[in-house]
Parts: structure tokens; C-alpha cells; sequence
């Protein structure tokens, strides 16, 4: 792939970076005009970009949050030997 090509497939995913790869392959093939398959997904892999699942957070409730906050509270003062190991 070109360096020209790189760039406008660059600019494809930053556009819209929820697309999946087939998507952006077809995106880049109407705007290029060339067909490419694999090579799409092997330079999005160059560039830093894979298509990751965002990981969910555990939902910590207001009750939960209080108890916390006060564990560390208690706990803010001690050193390293006070550390049970």
C-alpha cells in the first residue's frame, strides 16, 4: 500500500472509529477506487489500531462507595509494615 493510501485509510477510521473492518474496507475501496481485502486489516494493525471491546466497570452502589471511602479513611495513616501480607 502507498504512503497516500495509508493517510486516506487513516483518516477513514478516525472518521468513524465504531465501523467495523469490512466497513472501513468498503469506505476506503469507493474512496481509493482500488479492491483490497487483507491488506486493509493488516495496516490498521500497523498503524495502532484493533478493534477492542471497551471494558465494562462494575456498578459500585452508594452504599458501597461510603464503606470504601471509610475503609480507606481508617487505613490512610499506616506504613508498609502495617501492611498485612
Amino acid at each position: 500500500m502507498t504512503e497516500r493510501g495509508q493517510r486516506m485509510l487513516k483518516c477513514t477510521v478516525r472518521r468513524s472509529r465504531q465501523l467495523s473492518a469490512e466497513s472501513i474496507d468498503k469506505d476506503f475501496q469507493t474512496s481509493c477506487g482500488f479492491q483490497i481485502s487483507t491488506t486493509v486489516c493488516r495496516e490498521l494493525h500497523g498503524m495502532g489500531f484493533h478493534g477492542r471491546a471497551a471494558a465494562s466497570n462494575p456498578y459500585i452502589t452508594k452504599c458501597n462507595a461510603k464503606h470504601r471511602m471509610q475503609w480507606c479513611k481508617a487505613r490512610h495513616h499506616w506504613t508498609l509494615e502495617q501492611i498485612p501480607a
